[in-house]
C-alpha cells in the first residue's frame, strides 16, 4: 500500500537508475506481488500507466477509506475491473450513498456525474469520538450515515462507480458558478511530460468568486512554463472553465507524510 507520491518518487528512481540494466529484474519482483495499492489521494492516470509498464503489467488497486470507516470503496479485485480516476464500488455490507450539500441535501447515488457528499454506513464505521459527543452528534446523520466530507460522482454507465472530486472544504473550487474539482484539473496537469508535480487551489476572485489556480514542479528544473503555454496545452483535454488562470512554478510541492499537498489557498 502506497500513496501517489511514492509510485512517483519509485519511477523517478527506476528512470534514473535502474532502467537501463535492470528493467528486466525491475519487473520480475513486481510479479512477486500479490497486490499492489494506491489511495489517501488521487492517482494520476499518467502514474498508473508507468507503474503498469515498468512492473510487467502490474495494474494498482484504487480504493477509498478513512480512519473513521476503514475501507468502503474498492475496485475489482481482478485487473480487467479496476477503472481509471475511479476508487470503484462499496465492499460488501457497506452501504454508501452521495447527498448534496446545498439546503435540498437530495440524494444522488443514482444520478449520473452529479456531486455529493459521501456518506457511510456499516460494520466497517467507527461507533464514537472518544470523549466527544458533540463531534458524533455533527458527523453521523438522524439515520446513521457518516459524513465523510468528501466529494465524489457516481457513474451511472459503469455500475455506479464512484469517482472522487476531493475534499467539500477545499478541493471543489467554484468559479463563475461552475463546480470544478481541482483533483481533475491535477490530473491533467500530471499528464503533461513537462510538469512532475502539481497542485491545484482556488483563489478568491471578486469577479468569479474563485479563479483555479496551478502550483507546479518541472521535470526539467531549469526549464521555464508561462501561464499562456500551459492553457494552451490544456484545451484539449479540459472544459475551458477548468483550464487555470494562474500559474506558480515551484521547486518543491510541500507535503505530509501520506503524500497530500500542505498548500492552502489564501485570499
Amino acid at each position: 500500500m502506497c500513496v501517489p507520491t511514492v509510485y512517483a518518487r519509485l519511477i523517478a528512481y527506476y528512470d534514473e537508475s535502474l532502467a537501463l540494466k535492470y528493467a528486466s529484474k525491475v519487473a520480475a519482483c513486481c510479479q512477486k506481488f500479490r497486490l499492489q495499492i494506491c489511495g489517501s489521494a488521487a492517482l494520476p492516470s499518467t502514474i498508473k500507466r508507468k507503474w503498469e509498464k515498468l512492473s510487467g503489467g502490474v495494474v494498482l488497486l484504487e480504493r477509498y477509506g478513512m480512519t473513521e470507516i476503514g475501507m468502503a470503496l474498492s475496485n475489482g479485485y481482478e485487473p480487467e475491473k479496476r477503472l481509471d480516476g475511479s476508487v470503484g464500488w462499496p465492499l460488501p455490507g457497506v452501504t454508501v450513498r452521495l447527498i448534496t450539500t446545498d439546503d435540498a441535501r437530495r440524494d444522488v447515488t443514482a444520478v449520473d456525474n452529479e456531486p455529493g457528499e459521501i456518506q457511510v454506513k456499516g460494520d466497517n464505521v467507527f461507533l464514537e469520538y472518544w470523549r466527544n459527543p458533540e463531534a458524533t452528534k455533527k458527523e453521523f446523520t438522524e439515520d446513521g450515515f457518516f459524513k465523510t466530507g468528501d466529494i465524489a460522482i457516481a457513474n451511472q454507465s459503469q455500475s455506479g462507480a464512484f469517482y472522487i472530486q476531493g475534499r467539500a472544504s477545499v478541493d471543489i473550487i467554484k468559479s463563475g458558478g461552475y463546480k470544478i474539482s481541482a483533483l481533475d484539473v491535477e490530473r491533467e496537469l500530471l499528464s503533461l511530460p513537462m510538469i512532475d508535480g502539481a497542485a491545484v487551489v482556488g483563489l478568491d476572485d471578486e469577479e468569479w468568486g474563485q479563479r483555479v489556480a496551478a502550483v507546479v514542479t518541472l521535470a526539467d528544473k531549469n526549464g521555464e512554463l508561462e501561464l499562456k503555454d500551459l492553457r494552451n496545452k490544456l484545451r484539449k483535454s479540459l472544459a475551458p472553465y477548468k483550464i487555470p488562470t494562474v500559474l506558480k512554478v515551484v521547486d518543491e510541492i510541500p507535503r505530509n507524510k501520506m503524500g497530500k499537498c500542505m498548500l492552502f489557498a489564501s485570499t
